[in-house]
């Protein structure tokens, strides 16, 4: 029998894969797209009219509302670091590409991020990867992270991962915690 972090964990990776699978829809190059998560019965009890627009998928599924007018700018951690979920978001995922090299080149990479951006970016070794970070609150105040990845040059195969991008899960968890005008 899964345990309750357990079972919230497997609520938020079907979450998460529903999330790429539609952004993967509208192919590569995509700025920084950010979702609140919340269970299907609640968003159905609230407004039955979504019943046909939505699929129920299990008992805890949930549904993501993309946020039209999240704009991070070129500072994702900092636009992050300003947005309160209120109480009714269960967990939020955000999905957003980077470029990055193989392992083993790590030293040639400069220190300075501006430089170490450009280097990366025009490498000829460099891949894409689409990141979706997702975070769930649970009733007893704990946020269970996780992770999904898909790289370009093998879009068949869908990573996953509970600490595939910490740095970003906590970002992500961060914005469900009692935030609000601590930013």
């Amino acid at each position: 029998m899964l345990t309750d972090h357990e079972q919230a964990a497997e609520v938020l990776l079907a979450g998460l894969v529903e999330v790429e699978r539609y952004v993967g829809r509208a192919g590569w190059d995509q700025p920084a797209r950010l979702f609140a998560l919340v269970p299907t019965a609640e968003l159905l009890a609230a407004d039955p009219s979504l019943a046909g627009q939505l699929k129920v998928t299990g008992p805890d599924a949930l549904s993501s509302i993309e946020q039209d007018d999240f704009r991070p700018g070129t500072d994702l951690m900092t636009a992050l670091a300003q947005i309160y979920w209120p109480p009714a978001v269960a967990g939020c995922a955000l999905s957003t590409e980077r470029g990055f090299l193989p392992a083993g080149l790590e030293d040639e990479i400069p220190a300075d991020p501006a430089r170490a951006a450009e280097f990366v970016a025009n490498h000829a070794q460099r891949q894409d990867l689409r990141v979706v970070a997702g975070a769930l609150r649970l009733s007893d105040g704990t946020i269970v992270t996780h992770c999904v990845a898909r790289v370009a040059s093998n879009p068949d195969d869908l990573l996953v991962g509970a600490d595939m991008a910490p740095a970003l899960t906590r970002a992500v968890a961060w914005t469900l915690q009692d935030n609000e005008g601590n930013s």
